[in-house]
This record gives C-alpha cells, structure tokens and sequence, in this order.
C-alpha cells in the first residue's frame, strides 16, 4: 500500500464547511484538526461494526460463566448498583 503525502483536497459544501468552522473553533481546533478528528472518529465506528459480527460465535460461554460466578471484590460505587 502507497503511503498518501497527507494533503487532501477537501471541498464540502459551504453549508457544512460553515458548521464544521464554528464547531472547529467552539473546540479551540483548526478546520484541519476538526476534519482529522471526523475521518478518525469515522473509520473508528466502522471497525467497531465489523469487529463484533467478526466475533459472533467465537464466545467461549464457559469462560463467561467462569468470569461471572467467582467471587466479587468490593461493594460498587454508589451510582453503579445493578438495577433490581
């Protein structure tokens, strides 16, 4: 795989590069730190989705049962109970 030099020739529409600016700024970001953090968030959920279906049926329910039945440490924060 070629190595891309980094420079992108990007031309959303006016309306969404106007958005995309005030939002930039209102993060103390750069157009171009705002794009970067949107194409990494991006390629992030998509990996996401295809993890999990990747590991559909490669659970080992022993295991699980193993994790959930042994002994518990301490009581949970107050917040994080399970609900009854």
């Amino acid at each position: 795989m070629k190595t891309a030099s980094g420079t992108y020739p990007l031309r959303p529409p006016p309306a969404i590069k106007a958005e995309a600016e005030r939002l930039a700024a209102s993060e103390g970001l750069s157009f171009n730190q705002f794009a970067a953090a949107a194409i990494a968030e991006k390629v992030g959920a998509l990996r996401t989705a295809d993890y999990f279906p990747a590991r559909n049926g490669k659970i080992d329910w022993n295991a699980f049962d193993r994790v959930m039945k042994r002994a518990r440490g301490e009581a949970p924060r107050p917040g994080d109970e399970m609900p009854e």
